[in-house]
């Protein structure tokens, strides 16, 4: 039983760390489109920022190095992401009420599931 969840746990992360880095990614090739979203003075290079955290917190997971710490912070960022991005425009209702929601929804799961992570590795699970 113990090795068909060590199996599981292996698979299960790099199914959470994928669409990571492809996240990270798509920040690169479409910082012009995602400039609008963010909430303070600096533009694109935040978008860059924060494409670079999305990779490097998915390569961490991946290869299980500094993930403890990676996983947290990644947490942290996405958590900043729902209140500061995508619960105004929720708030703000309209047309794109339903796909802000969706956006807010995903990157709520995303940052429960680097906190299940996280706790994981805390616990030596």
């Amino acid at each position: 039983m113990k090795k068909i969840i060590f199996n599981i746990s292996e698979i299960a992360k790099y199914l959470y760390a994928t669409p990571l880095v492809i996240f990270g990614l798509f920040h690169f090739l479409n910082a012009s489109a995602l400039v609008g979203m963010v909430p303070i003075p600096g533009g694109v290079f935040w978008i860059y920022l924060t494409g670079l955290s999305l990779i490097l917190a998915g390569v961490s997971i991946i290869i299980q190095k500094l993930d403890e710490w990676s996983s947290f912070l990644l947490a942290v960022l996405l958590l900043v992401f729902v209140l500061t991005i995508h619960l105004p425009d929720v708030v703000a209702g309209g047309e794109m009420a339903q796909m802000y929601m969706t956006n807010l929804l995903k990157d709520l799961a995303l940052a429960g599931g680097a906190l299940i992570y996280w706790n994981s590795k805390k616990l030596n699970i």
